[in-house]
């Protein structure tokens, strides 16, 4: 039996990554354009399943093409620390006693395909990320490259670290050096950073929140890899599928991954393997991304979310305060929490709509143990 080629888990690369390939080219032109280029300093936002992992993956694929060396963190206690205690003594160590690279325990030649520290081994007398970060660089003019750093969930509660990361960055940028850095982080966990009178560096930097991905570049992203896996899918049954992730890219994996599990020694996926797997992959996406989701909301603004859910497509916020018993006033601090937290958009004048594909449905179904009681102005918080 042929394995399922879709992959829906978080942080892990598709098969085939559709709908941002603008993004990619941006990027790459930044590391060829040199010091100074605006895409050297990018921040990816977006809600749950948008993909921000996945594209900090890309990025360090075109960094690493290009002969950069990429180091790959996470903004967790102690980060700043790591890289510089752990990842950039570990490049210094390779460049300077070697002049090469190791990769999986084969030694290459310096500038083949770049490499990536993940969990590299104190191996040289560490003094401060600044001054790591400078000697490396000032190594590698003479080969022509850089380091890219990706810092993976930004969030506030690392203001401190982030303030020393960002100024040490700045500093480097403002010396011209071959260092550019890529972050990610949900919508809610990045506003607060980019909102830090210290860090006004990172204001600069390019954003980008990644959304919806269009329908025929969906369609495209289920069709090949069941193709290259040896089997087939109907145009019509290919459309449904594609039509029901709503152009949400983990949704494409998780839709993905089950229309084949349906019937996989069939050659051909049907429109009624596409029907049970979009229901099953339905269920799934509550535990995977709604409810950690909603979890991270006040009550009210779960309440809020109930009240939308009563709607077919966009809402009215008029109806949405009518329904609540709330102001006008208090429905609009609900609404840009929520659209802050990556949970809606505005779509019109005066109305909203969830940004996840299918968490109306998911809302409709479970309003009363997610607290869709009425409430009002007094109520609100």
């Amino acid at each position: 039996m042929v394995k399922n080629p879709f992959t829906p888990t978080f942080g892990v690369n598709p098969p085939l990554l559709v709908g941002r390939d603008d993004l990619i080219e941006e990027f790459a032109a930044s590391l060829d354009d040199g010091p100074g280029a605006s895409g050297r300093a990018t921040i990816y936002t977006g809600a749950r399943g948008t993909g921000k992992t996945v594209m900090l993956n890309k990025v360090q694929e075109v960094a690493k093409k290009n002969g950069w060396l990429v180091i790959s963190e996470t903004a967790t206690p102690g980060f700043v620390n790591r890289l510089a205690m752990i990842h950039l003594p570990s490049i210094l160590t390779d460049l300077v006693d070697q002049g090469k690279k190791r990769i999986s325990g084969v030694t290459l030649p310096f500038g083949a395909g770049g490499a990536t520290w993940d969990n590299p081994t104190a191996t040289t007398v560490a003094t401060n990320f600044r001054s790591q970060l400078e000697l490396v660089t000032d190594i590698l003019v003479e080969y022509e490259t850089g380091v890219l750093i990706t810092i993976d969930e930004i969030h506030y509660r690392q203001i401190e670290e982030l303030r020393e990361f960002g100024a040490t960055i700045q500093h480097a940028f403002r010396e011209s050096r071959n260092v550019a850095f890529a972050a990610a982080g949900l919508p809610s966990a990045v506003s607060p950073v980019l909102n830090d009178d210290v860090l006004t560096f990172l204001r600069r930097a390019e954003r980008y929140n990644l959304g919806r991905v269009g329908l025929s570049d969906v369609e495209e992203a289920i069709r090949e890899p069941i193709e290259k896996n040896g089997r087939q899918i109907d145009a019509a049954a290919c459309t449904k599928a594609a039509q029901a992730t709503g152009g949400y890219p983990f949704l494409i994996q998780l839709i993905g991954q089950y229309i084949w599990r349906q019937h996989p020694k069939e050659k051909t996926i049907t429109s009624s393997d596409v029907a049970e797997g979009i229901t099953a992959a339905r269920r799934r996406m509550g535990s995977l991304v709604y409810e950690p989701a909603l979890a991270d909301i006040s009550s009210v603004d779960r309440t809020f979310l109930v009240a939308m859910s009563q709607d077919d497509g966009p809402s009215k916020m008029s109806d949405i305060c009518s329904r609540l018993g709330v102001s006008a006033n208090y429905g609009g601090q609900y609404r840009l929490r929520l659209i802050e937290a990556g949970m809606i958009e505005s779509t019109a004048y005066g109305e909203v709509d969830f940004v996840q594909p299918l968490l109306r449905e998911y809302l409709g179904d479970r309003a009363v143990s997610l607290g869709g009681q009425v409430v009002d102005s007094t109520q609100a918080q």
